[in-house]
């Protein structure tokens, strides 16, 4: 089973909220981008709540989302997998959280893109982190295979990103 590795952090200095993947897919892997399969709902729900026009080039995507106070990286460093679905994810290993706090201490919303992100944090990062107050939330997958919602429910859903009035929840 191939050895994969997740991406560098999107984040810039004040960052405020951090979406969390599990690991890039096949098709990001591919393209070297996050969210680069053409059915991932990402990109599109991410630019319609920043009110964004679509197709912006990759970097013009990522520009956006920082801007906007949001950072992106996923909770796995490496891991084993065959193809590209969560369930098929082996050995994993969790990415350097210590480090990304210490360099952003603004940090204090952290989503999680679908139910496996969320669990691996729990997992294998939030118990080493050092304590501060964090909401934690899980979003819907953006995934196509997570089929079970629609575009426009995940929308609404994804709406708390854009909502600063959250209170604590770890």
């Amino acid at each position: 089973m191939p050895l994969i590795y997740s991406f560098s952090p999107v984040i810039r200095e004040g960052c405020d909220t951090l979406i969390l993947g599990s690991i890039p897919g096949e098709a990001s892997l591919k393209a070297a981008e996050y969210y680069a399969h053409p059915r991932n709902q990402f990109w599109p729900i991410i630019l319609s709540l920043l009110e964004q026009a679509h197709p912006l080039s990759y970097q013009e995507r990522l520009n956006c989302l920082q801007n906007a106070g949001l950072g992106l990286w996923d909770v796995l460093g490496a891991c084993t997998r065959e193809g590209s679905l969560d369930q098929a994810i082996q050995n994993a290993s969790a990415n350097d959280f210590g480090t990304l706090w210490a360099q952003y201490p603004h940090i204090q919303r952290v989503f999680f893109n679908g139910a496996k992100a969320e669990a691996l944090f729990r997992r294998l990062v939030l118990p080493d982190l050092p304590h501060r107050p964090l909401v934690l939330q899980r979003l819907p997958s953006t995934s196509p295979a997570h089929a079970g919602w629609n575009q426009a429910r995940k929308l609404e859903a994804w709406k708390a990103i854009i909502k600063k009035d959250q209170v604590s929840s770890t």
